[in-house]
């Protein structure tokens, strides 16, 4: 069942949408080849609980609701060769903890896991924060989330942290779209989020390598253009493509730039099948070389696997 068209209303007025019962694979579709997810979710458990019911209250109800050991061992069987662990910190003081805990379970799976680090900007420790993250972890890169964090991209009180990942050659996904839009975030994410605001960091800080999720929804067009400006600007396909918000047009844009995307899922807070995505993507018959781009060799390249 394809959710229907309000579903975006729905979030805006606080509301969650409804849940999406299609058929799962058991694993990777056949002939796929190497499949890197770019976009995966790992917290401490009370974090992970915490999250999935602030999900069920003003989002979607999560299909898995699952913790860290087991997120990894499910996109193990499922023939997922690696995933970017990413995390995200809401409060001061959150982000050390967060980005310790993923140094971890990362370590313990190093096979599989790509780990990223998080700061909550502007809070007092930030640049230590980072510091520690890039370096004394030696994690990946950062994940950053302007609904959940309250921040616009360009704010320059964020130049400390940008300079600091473009300087240790690490990248930063940041969710910088507009939507998903909730009252729930407690900000209007439209005036603090738009492609010109991801730009201006461009132009600020030319080293930065930054991706944008969700194919930069619902400013897609406006990303794509940037992309053209910016060859350090990368998009990844995160819930964009699972027709969840069928107002968001991807097919022309994965055709066109799918050879500068990264293939993500955002599992396991998704509402639907973990292979609904891919089997869409799969189904666009790109050309090999885009595809093997696409669901591997750009991740691998972005976060220096």
């Amino acid at each position: 069942m394809d959710a229907p068209e309000p579903c975006l209303h729905a979030m805006a007025r606080g509301e969650p949408m409804p849940s999406i019962h299609d058929e799962e694979g058991p694993r990777l579709p056949d002939g796929v080849g190497e499949v890197v997810d770019s976009h995966v979710h790992l917290f401490p458990p009370r974090v992970f609980d915490a999250i999935h019911r602030w999900f069920e209250r003003h989002a979607w109800s999560v299909r898995y609701r699952l913790h860290s050991e087991q997120v990894v061992e499910f996109l193990r069987q499922r023939g997922v060769a690696r995933f970017v662990a990413l995390h995200y910190s809401h409060k001061p003081g959150m982000a050390r903890e967060l980005n310790r805990y993923v140094h971890e379970v990362a370590r313990a799976h190093r096979d599989v896991i790509v780990p990223l680090g998080t700061v909550l900007p502007g809070e007092p420790d930030a640049e230590a924060v980072v510091h520690e993250a890039l370096h004394t972890l030696d994690l990946h890169g950062l994940k950053l989330h302007c609904h959940v964090q309250q921040f616009a991209p360009d704010d320059p009180r964020l130049d400390p942290v940008w300079a600091a990942c473009a300087s240790a050659g690490k990248p930063v996904l940041v969710h910088a779209g507009r939507e998903p839009r909730s009252p729930a975030y407690g900000v209007d994410t439209y005036a603090i989020c738009a492609a010109e605001r991801i730009e201006r960091v461009l132009q600020r800080h030319p080293r930065l390598v930054l991706v944008v999720p969700h194919l930069g929804a619902d400013e897609i067009p406006a990303y794509v253009a940037l992309m053209e400006r910016h060859e350090n600007l990368w998009l990844d396909t995160t819930m964009a493509v699972a027709g969840l918000f069928p107002t968001w047009e991807w097919e022309d844009v994965v055709r066109k730039v799918g050879d500068r995307l990264l293939y993500g899922t955002d599992f396991p807070n998704v509402p639907y099948a973990w292979d609904r995505e891919i089997k869409r993507l799969v189904a666009l018959e790109l050309p090999p070389e885009t595809q093997r781009r696409l669901f591997a060799d750009n991740a691998r390249r972005v976060f220096a696997m």
